[in-house]
């Protein structure tokens, strides 16, 4: 579950950083000033609120999460990642278009708002890893239960979510890649 909430955390946050460095380019018409005070503050709550939404729901579901099945079909981080960000490109795309062309009015201000958008993704992935870490289970949603774009891990349809060990499958706790040993 980790894995799909923390899927979108990296394109969000490069596109961010790469529109408010092009967007501090423009005086707009606030002025960079105001464009990179109004950013940060844009930043700093689009991250709050990104990581607290549907916490609840997140808890209650980790709460009831039952032991994965023989029949239950999970997929591997690379995989969710890649449908996550083949689903979401056009959308990303589009913020990433906004996020430039708000730098002639506001300069920064949007892509340091997509960057925050990013960050608390990345804070609530970390958040559900200190949960998995605490349940000893790594949590997952079943694939035919996510969104056709490969996204909602908490939405209508997942009606629960599957337990498997911690050293199953090729994620770690919060949706990070495993890391291997290495050779001697």
């Amino acid at each position: 579950m980790a894995v799909v909430v923390r899927a979108g955390a990296a394109p969000l946050w490069w596109f961010g950083v790469v529109a408010a460095g092009v967007g501090a380019a423009p005086e707009g018409w606030t002025g960079r000033r105001i464009g990179v005070f109004a950013g940060a503050a844009l930043f700093v709550v689009a991250a709050a609120v990104v990581a607290l939404t549907r916490r609840r729901r997140y808890d209650a579901l980790a709460r009831g999460a039952s032991r994965a099945g023989k029949y239950d079909v999970l997929q591997d981080r690379a995989v969710t990642v890649r449908n996550w960000r083949r689903g979401h490109r056009w959308w990303l795309a589009l913020a990433w278009a906004l996020a430039l062309g708000s730098a002639f009015a506001v300069p920064v201000a949007g892509g340091l708002l997509l960057a925050g958008c990013g960050t608390g993704l990345r804070l609530k992935a970390g958040w559900l890893g200190r949960r998995e870490r605490a349940l000893d289970s790594l949590l997952w949603v079943r694939v035919d239960w996510l969104d056709g774009r490969g996204g909602r891990p908490a939405g209508k349809a997942v009606k629960g979510l599957r337990g498997t060990g911690i050293a199953a499958g090729d994620a770690a706790p919060g949706g990070t890649r495993r890391r291997t040993a290495a050779l001697v």
